[in-house]
């Protein structure tokens, strides 16, 4: 059965009170139904018009083509949310409009790691600054051997080939971190000093200080994360290059992403999949994003909702076992956000949705349309470590 829509231009908005169109389209959970109309978003008309081929005709009965009906509806974005909507109900999946969140929901979740605590080497440590390689060197062999076995802090000798040299080499992040918080001296320079180089050399360097400080006094082991693309890999509590073989490979990375900060699209999916790639699990930070005070009631949260999730794109339904879930007998699952490959994500923009989501008690799906018009998915876990007052996400790459 061929479907059949109105147009109504002056009111921008597309229709059917066609009595064949509404019962197949009700059944599939299309539209607002009202009083024996269907009102449809423009997603929704877009894709009855691409996929099910359905004829959209005016008052005067002039047929409408897919630009005509997009130029009409147009929106931010629109191309970018069409085929994120498109791909996931070509996968025989529901998408809602995000007005009809009504939450809180209980769907999201919260992903324990490790607890741990950062113990204090018990001897004294001195060397000396390199301000244009942003490294310290620790030249008494003994006291370089001992804080590399302690904490894991710094490289001595040489790494992978530790029978090679005898300096302890420590990052800029390292040399702070023990300055801070364990008696680090420099010969040549002090804290104020060593700070101010770091943040001349990067702008967005306290964010990631102030995340590697708050794992770090938690326990965790961060080391660069250069190859893979990431500013830090993780080793849980416990970790060190001493302890055999299970250590020698991080199975975590780490990626800061300040509000102020802004990525690529193409950079956020390449750094994801080369975690993947490498089967390690993609975690990232966003600078001052705190845990939610506990025992918020759900009416407070439902307050916050509206203007929460005002950065989303859609409400989606997902799979309970082998049953599509749908608005009549289940629940969502994820709130969308949609991007196209050409875009920047802002770190502003993810926190915001990050929290609607938080609010709603459902995950984030990031659904990101590229040039060719396939979509990729990341689901987006949070973390708590334990002792920290800041949140942590995994960003997981899915097949829906």
């Amino acid at each position: 059965m061929a479907l059949e829509l109105e147009v109504l231009p002056k009111e921008k908005r597309v229709q059917t009170s066609h009595a064949p169109s509404v019962s197949s389209l009700a059944n599939g959970y299309w539209g607002v139904i009202k009083k024996g109309t269907i009102e449809l978003s423009a997603e929704e008309a877009l894709y009855l018009i691409d996929i099910r081929n359905a004829k959209v005709l005016d008052p005067s009965s002039n047929e409408w083509h897919f630009n005509e009906v997009a130029a009409l509806l147009d929106r931010p974005k629109l191309m970018a949310r069409y085929l994120t909507f498109k791909d996931w109900r070509d996968r025989g999946l529901i998408a809602r409009p995000i007005p009809e969140l009504a939450g809180p929901y209980t769907r999201s979740t919260l992903k324990k790691y490790p607890a741990g605590k950062f113990e204090k080497p018990g001897f004294g440590m001195s060397a000396r600054f390199y301000a244009d390689d942003l490294f310290s060197v620790i030249d008494d062999d003994e006291t370089a051997k001992a804080l590399y076995a302690h904490s894991w802090f710094g490289q001595w000798a040489t790494y992978k080939a530790e029978q090679r040299g005898r300096l302890g080499k420590l990052d800029i992040y390292e040399t702070l971190f023990l300055m801070k918080h364990a008696g680090l001296k420099l010969e040549n320079a002090n804290e104020k000093e060593v700070m101010k180089l770091a943040l001349a050399r990067r702008e967005d360097f306290h964010s990631l200080f102030e995340v590697y400080e708050d794992w770090r006094l938690n326990g965790f082991v961060l080391k660069t994360g250069f190859k893979f693309g990431t500013h830090f890999r993780i080793y849980f509590p416990g970790a060190s290059p001493s302890a055999g073989e299970k250590w020698m490979h991080s199975q975590h990375v780490l990626h800061v992403f300040p509000r102020a900060s802004r990525l690529l699209i193409s950079e956020w999916a390449r750094a994801i999949r080369v975690a993947h790639s490498v089967r390690k699990t993609f975690v990232l930070a966003i600078p001052g994003q705190k845990k939610g005070k506990k025992g918020e009631g759900a009416a407070k949260k439902a307050a916050h909702l509206p203007h929460a999730s005002s950065s989303l794109d859609f409400l989606l339904f997902h799979r309970r076992g082998t049953d599509i879930e749908n608005p009549k007998t289940g629940y969502p699952r994820y709130l969308m956000l949609s991007l196209s490959e050409e875009e920047t994500l802002g770190g502003e923009q993810l926190a915001r949705s990050i929290e609607a989501c938080k609010l709603a008690g459902l995950e984030l799906m990031v659904a990101i349309a590229d040039r060719e018009t396939s979509v990729t998915y990341y689901a987006v876990h949070r973390i708590e470590i334990p002792g920290s007052e800041y949140e942590y996400y995994e960003i997981e790459w899915v097949q829906p």
